[in-house]
């Protein structure tokens, strides 16, 4: 990596804080009308743990208009955001030995998956867990973050977006994706009802609230509630969706795909590797979608290798150049790690 471009990104993340100038309130159904809406992964995950109250928070600080929380549920049935419901790499469980007895191997998704689940433990377990970092070797420095938050609830995570609304004097909208929806309604554990309820319940309208899955079953659900958020269709690169297995994902970002996505949603979020060299940002508005590819992140190892520098993995890369190859193609969106770069490349 070379000392300048590393120190240009560092200091740019350190330069946006909270005392930097908000953006301009974003519409969340649709693109700002500066250009492509920001979201922050997990909040501003390649600067904090992620689905932390200080990720989200960094996040909107540095410029993010919309912040994802991903949803599974509790052994009592309260939705709460973690990457996955196997929770030993995203906190302190494997070092409890109070919870030593709840390790197990469980099939999610098809796939086997040994560890501790957030479906075996109650809420008031759960908040006794604290928070680490996801990616220690890549992120070290977030390490330093480890211990000092709990899990949060997607509840906690709208009254925190509505709060830093008020602060920053724009709207923050909550970005909620339903992780394995198949598979926690095969255990009695639906979420989309308790995804419906929060919402009503809170009120959140299109500004608010896009709801996102990888499966269309779960989609259509939250459809049929008819709560009038947006419904973003996230898309992989092999297989299909866990809920119907007889459609690929390739098969879906054809046109004919398209069209039948745009039958129940509003959006696509494909992996960005989808969308370079390829005609899927025309062929989605053409069926009158909306495209907000992911995941963007500084880290070499996840850069194309022409956006490459330097010769280590975790080493910061040209990431401005990658946005704005991207914004070049015309997305409506990016999903980041780094919202604060995203936002100033946007800038740009």
């Amino acid at each position: 990596m070379q000392l300048g471009r590393r120190s240009l990104l560092l200091a740019a993340a350190a330069g946006t804080t909270a005392a930097a100038t908000p953006a301009p309130a974003p519409a969340a159904a649709g693109p700002r009308a500066g250009g492509p809406v920001v979201i922050g992964h997990r909040g501003a995950a390649g600067w904090r743990p992620e689905h932390t109250a200080a990720s989200y928070t960094f996040a909107v600080q540095t410029g993010a208009d919309w912040i994802e929380p991903d949803l599974v549920p509790t052994k009592d049935h309260v939705l709460v955001v973690r990457h996955e419901n196997e929770i030993s790499q995203t906190t302190d469980v494997a070092g409890r030995p109070e919870f030593a007895g709840r390790r197990t191997t469980k099939t999610v998704d098809g796939r086997a998956v040994t560890g501790w689940f957030t479906e075996d433990f109650t809420l008031a377990e759960l908040k006794t867990l604290r928070a680490v970092e996801r990616l220690p070797l890549v992120r070290d420095r977030n390490t330093v973050f480890d211990g000092r938050e709990r899990v949060m609830t997607f509840q906690e995570v709208v009254d925190l977006a509505r709060r830093l609304s008020r602060i920053h004097g724009r709207t923050v909208a909550v970005f909620p994706e339903t992780k394995h929806p198949t598979y926690f309604r095969s255990l009695g554990l639906p979420l989309e009802p308790l995804l419906a309820s929060v919402i009503r319940r809170n009120r959140l309208g299109r500004r608010e609230c896009v709801v996102q899955s990888f499966e269309p079953t779960s989609l259509r659900r939250i459809a049929a509630e008819r709560l009038g958020v947006p419904l973003w269709q996230a898309l992989g690169t092999r297989g299909g969706p866990f809920d119907t297995p007889a459609v690929t994902y390739q098969e879906m970002m054809t046109p004919a795909g398209l069209a039948e996505i745009a039958r129940y949603a509003d959006w696509i979020g494909p992996d960005k590797a989808s969308v370079a060299g390829t005609s899927l940002v025309a062929d989605a508005h053409a069926a009158g979608l909306r495209i907000g590819p992911y995941t963007f992140r500084a880290e070499n190892q996840f850069l194309p290798a022409e956006f490459r520098r330097g010769s280590g993995p975790n080493d910061f890369g040209d990431a401005f150049a990658e946005y704005a190859l991207y914004y070049r193609l015309g997305v409506d969106a990016v999903v980041t790690d780094f919202p604060d770069l995203a936002v100033m490349a946007r800038r740009s």
